[in-house]
């Protein structure tokens, strides 16, 4: 086949790419230009980030990797469609006192969406488009779907959930079988300049009120009784969870319990408030019938880190879930993603809009 491969200049996306060709498959390698080197010239930033000053590094390291293969190499220009897309979302969210995940916004239009078929009218001919995440595609009662990579250290599919059917009918994951660890191997057994690249930590690797483009608007900190403890220059400065950088005196450590954008509060509580069983998510997307899971005993996480734990879901409505865990679960926070799975199987997912 002729197949597209997403090529960030990392490890992951170049093993993707030899393992193909390794295959037979006719390659392309193609790299997606997202940062705005204009608006964010005086920006610092730093390495190891998806979205930063170092695209210009990475796109080279993709071009030696392309040489290297031997491969047909091209860039596509989605800075505009980026900004409009992920960063204005991005800090909407942000300054609206949510949690947003960048990540998972940008595969479902950008990466998955505008990239591929910015290269289609590029001129490019291809059958199929491959990246490097840790992600299997499988079959489910005939239903195309993705299922967990087998490192679940490293298994990407929470950043995956809102790709279309579509979108997953058209994709190649040929790193889903492997462990980041064989994968590292082979990329040495490639010969790839880029074996031992460190890992993208991070959407942004700069300070966030850089791209937020937010100023200071103070507001009271307060405990979960509405008792004023100090004061904030910005909701936006504070995420769900947090502990460190409250810089109120307690007794005990405090959390930030939530952000209330209508009082400009920060809720702070002791670690006892920070769990929660339920969760209301909105912006569903589900890449197979989720009617068969509906009140079953499932699996879900609200972070990409955690391990899936055991939990149900129920319709609201037809644009609304309820997730209703077995054991609490800690600082979920609004514009955060839950995602649903049976065992390996991806079932689908929404945003978080509230806990009890």
């Amino acid at each position: 086949m002729k197949i597209l491969v997403g090529l960030s200049g990392g490890v992951d996306s170049a093993v993707a790419a030899a393992i193909l060709k390794n295959e037979g498959h006719e390659v392309i390698g193609a790299t997606m230009s997202i940062w705005g080197k204009d608006e964010y010239h005086d920006f610092k930033g730093h390495s190891n980030a998806c979205f930063g000053p170092d695209e210009i590094k990475n796109i080279q390291e993709a071009e030696k990797i392309a040489k290297k293969l031997e491969i047909p190499y091209i860039t596509v220009d989605c800075r505009n469609n980026y900004e409009k897309t992920v960063v204005e979302n991005f800090r909407s969210e942000y300054l609206s006192g949510r949690t947003p995940n960048p990540c998972v916004w940008c595969n479902e239009k950008i990466k998955f969406g505008v990239f591929p078929n910015s290269a289609k009218k590029q001129g490019l001919i291809f059958d199929k488009f491959a990246t490097g995440h840790y992600a299997k595609i499988g079959k489910i009662e005939g239903e195309t779907c993705l299922k967990r990579g087998v490192d679940p250290k490293k298994d990407q599919t929470y950043f995956l959930y809102r790709l279309s059917k579509e979108q997953i009918s058209d994709l190649i994951l040929p790193l889903g079988v492997y462990t980041k660890d064989e994968i590292r191997k082979m990329a040495a057994d490639f010969n790839l300049e880029v074996a031992n690249k460190p890992d993208s930590q991070d959407f942004y690797g700069g300070d966030y009120s850089e791209l937020l483009k937010a100023g200071k608007k103070q507001g009271n900190i307060v405990d979960t009784n509405g008792k004023i403890l100090g004061t904030h220059d910005g909701i936006w400065n504070f995420t769900v969870g947090q502990r460190r950088g409250i810089k109120i005196s307690s007794t005990e450590p405090l959390y930030v319990i939530s952000l209330n954008e209508k009082t400009n509060e920060v809720i702070v509580g002791h670690k006892d408030k920070t769990f929660n069983k339920n969760l209301i998510a909105k912006n569903l997307n589900f890449q197979i019938n989720p009617e068969r899971y509906e009140g079953k005993v499932i699996s879900a996480k609200i972070r990409s880190v955690q391990t899936p734990t055991e939990a149900k879901f129920k319709f609201i409505d037809k644009e609304t879930i309820e997730i209703i865990f077995e054991e609490y679960q800690k600082s979920i926070a609004i514009g955060q993603s839950a995602v649903l799975y049976d065992n390996d199987v991806l079932i689908g997912g929404g945003i978080i809009e509230s806990a009890k």
